[in-house]
C-alpha cells in the first residue's frame, strides 16, 4: 500500500500544521495569513520556522512508531498507544526548538507564548487520535472484503493448526489469508481443516517463494530447533517472512521475541530482523558520518603507518583478507599489511579450528603465540589498533560497521555450528563489545555470547557506549593480539 502510505503520511503533514495554526488562532486571535499578501502574517512569523518543523517532526516520529505499517494484526489500543507517544514526544521537540532555535538571530528576542504549544499538544493529539483511529477502522472494513491481507501458511496439522485456521478464516480484519498447510510428517492428506495441504515442512522454503508467503505460523511442537533454523536462513532475510509459533515451542525461543495475539491466539514472534527499518537507517546514517570524520580527523596517521608498512618490509600496504559479513556475504576487509608478504595462513587456520572445537582449552581465540610472520613495525601497529584504520573504507562501503560483531574469516565460519551463525545477523564492526570485553583475552565461546548479546540488544546508546569505551581499550595495548 505505498501510494495508501504516502496519502496517510500527507494527510498527517496537513494535521500537524492545522494542529499548530489552530493553537494560534485560538490562542492569540490573531489572523495567520497576512490581509495584503500571500505571505504569514506578521504576528505568526516567528511561529513559521516552528510551523515546518512540527510537521516534519511529527510525521517521522509517527512513522518511527510504526503507525504506517498495515501489515498484518492491530489492535486499536496499541495504535492509539502508539500514537499518543509519538505526539507526546514531538511535542517536546516543538518546545525545544522554539525555544532553543527561536527562529534564528531574527527572533532571539521574542516571547513565544507557552499555552500555544499547549494547545497544539491538545489538538494534535486529538486530531491524530481520531484520523488513526478512523484509518484503521477502515482497514478492518476493507480486509473483511478479502483486501490487504498477508498470504499465510499453517505448518502443522494438529488441533492447534485447525484453531489458527478457523480463527484466521473467521476474522479476515486481522489481515490473515490461509494460502496452505505444510504437513511436518508423512500425510495422504490433500485437504485439512478445509485448507490444501500444499507440501511438507521439507519444501517450506520453496513453497514460500512459491505462494509469495508473507507470514508462516507454526502449530508443531516436534519440529527440531535445527530444522527450524535451518529453513529460515534458507529462505533468506530478503524474503522479508515473519515466522510465528504457538507458546507450546517455547523451548526454542530465542533470547529477542514478542508475544503477541491474534484475535483470541496467542503468538511468539521470532526477530528475524535485528534492526528495525529506522534502527538500520539510524545505524546506517551514523556510520557514514562517524566513518568520514575518522578518516578526515586521522589522514595523518594513515599516511604515517602506510609509509611504516612500506619501509618495513617488502610487499604491499594493505592486506586485503576475505571475510564473511551479514548474512554470510565475503567481502575483502582492508587493513595495513603488518606480516610478511606470502606468509603461510596454516598456523593460523590450525589455532582457529582448536579454539572453536574446544581442543586448546585454555587458550585464548586468535592468538599464535610468538607468531614469525608479524614484522618488527607490525608488533606496534597491532597493539595500538592501527592496522584496523582502513576498516573505514569498508564501513563507507556498506559492508561493515562502526560497532558490529567480529568480522569472521571464511575457514572459521566452516567450524561454526547453528548456534554460531547467529552473529552473521549483523554487519561485523570495526570495533564491538569483544574489543572493549578483553578482546584476544576471551575465549571462542565467551566472544560468541558478547556478539550475540549485542545482537539480541542492539541500541544507539549501546553503540555509542562501546566507541567510547574502545579508546581506553586500545591505551590500555588491548590490540596487542595475532590474529591475521
Amino acid at each position: 500500500m505505498p501510494l495508501v502510505t504516502v496519502l496517510i503520511g500527507a494527510a498527517d503533514a496537513a494535521l500537524a500544521g492545522g494542529a499548530l495554526i489552530a493553537a494560534f488562532v485560538v490562542r492569540e486571535g490573531l489572523p495567520v495569513l497576512s490581509e495584503t499578501a500571500w505571505a504569514w502574517s506578521q504576528e505568526f512569523v516567528p511561529y513559521a520556522g516552528v510551523f515546518w518543523f512540527a510537521i516534519v517532526v511529527r510525521v517521522a516520529l509517527l512513522a518511527y512508531e510504526g503507525v504506517y505499517r498495515f501489515k498484518g494484526a492491530f489492535s486499536y489500543s496499541r495504535e492509539a498507544a502508539k500514537v499518543v507517544k509519538a505526539v507526546a514526544i514531538g511535542s517536546l521537540l516543538i518546545v525545544a526548538w522554539a525555544f532553543l532555535f527561536r527562529g534564528g538571530y531574527a527572533f532571539r528576542e521574542f516571547s513565544y507564548s507557552r499555552a500555544v504549544f499547549l494547545l497544539d499538544f491538545v489538538f494534535a493529539l486529538a486530531l491524530f487520535l481520531a484520523f488513526h483511529l478512523l484509518v484503521r477502522w477502515a482497514q478492518a472494513r476493507i480486509r473483511s472484503r478479502g483486501i490487504n491481507l498477508l498470504p499465510t501458511l499453517v505448518v502443522g496439522t494438529n488441533a492447534e493448526a485447525a484453531g489458527t485456521i478457523a480463527e484466521l478464516r473467521d476474522r479476515l480484519g486481522l489481515g490473515y489469508r490461509v494460502a496452505g498447510v505444510v504437513a511436518t510428517g508423512d500425510t495422504t492428506e490433500s485437504e485439512f481443516a478445509g485448507t490444501p495441504v500444499v507440501g511438507d515442512f521439507s519444501e517450506l522454503p520453496e513453497l514460500i517463494r512459491r505462494y509469495g508467503i508473507q507470514e508462516v505460523i507454526i502449530t508443531e511442537p516436534d519440529i527440531g530447533s535445527e530444522r527450524l533454523f535451518d529453513s529460515m536462513m534458507e529462505v533468506g532475510r530478503d524474503h522479508r517472512v515473519e515466522f510465528r509459533f504457538a507458546p507450546k515451542l517455547f523451548d526454542l525461543l530465542p533470547q529477542k521475541t514478542a508475544v503477541e495475539q491474534i484475535g483470541v491466539l496467542p503468538m511468539v514472534r521470532l526477530f528475524r530482523e535485528p534492526l528495525s527499518d529506522a534502527g538500520r537507517l539510524v545505524k546506517r546514517v551514523s556510520d557514514i558520518i562517524i566513518s568520514l570524520a575518522g578518516i578526515a580527523v586521522l589522514s595523518p596517521v594513515l599516511v604515517f603507518v602506510a609509509l611504516a608498512v612500506r619501509r618495513s618490509s617488502r610487499g604491499p600496504i594493505f592486506f586485503r583478507q576475505e571475510r564473511v559479513g551479514m548474512d554470510g556475504r565475503v567481502f575483502l576487509c582492508l587493513k595495513f599489511r603488518t606480516m610478511f608478504a606470502d606468509s603461510d595462513e596454516e598456523i593460523h587456520r590450525e589455532a582457529y579450528r582448536k579454539n572453536i572445537s574446544g581442543e586448546a582449552a585454555g587458550e585464548v581465540f586468535g592468538k599464535v603465540e610468538n607468531d614469525p610472520r608479524i614484522t618488527p613495525s607490525g608488533r606496534w601497529i597491532r597493539r595500538w589498533s592501527l592496522d584496523e584504520l582502513p576498516q573505514l573504507f569498508n564501513v563507507l562501503r556498506g559492508e561493515m560497521s562502526i560497532v558490529g560483531p567480529r568480522p569472521p574469516i571464511p575457514y572459521e565460519v566452516e567450524e561454526y555450528d547453528i548456534r554460531h551463525r547467529k552473529r552473521l545477523d549483523m554487519k561485523p564492526g570495526i570495533t564491538g563489545l569483544w574489543q572493549v570485553s578483553g578482546r584476544n583475552r576471551l575465549t571462542f565461546e565467551e566472544m560468541v555470547g558478547l556478539d550475540i548479546f549485542y545482537i539480541e540488544n542492539w541500541s544507539v546508546w549501546l553503540d555509542l557506549k562501546i566507541i567510547f569505551l574502545t579508546l581506553p581499550a586500545i591505551f590500555r595495548g588491548d590490540g596487542e593480539r595475532t590474529e591475521r
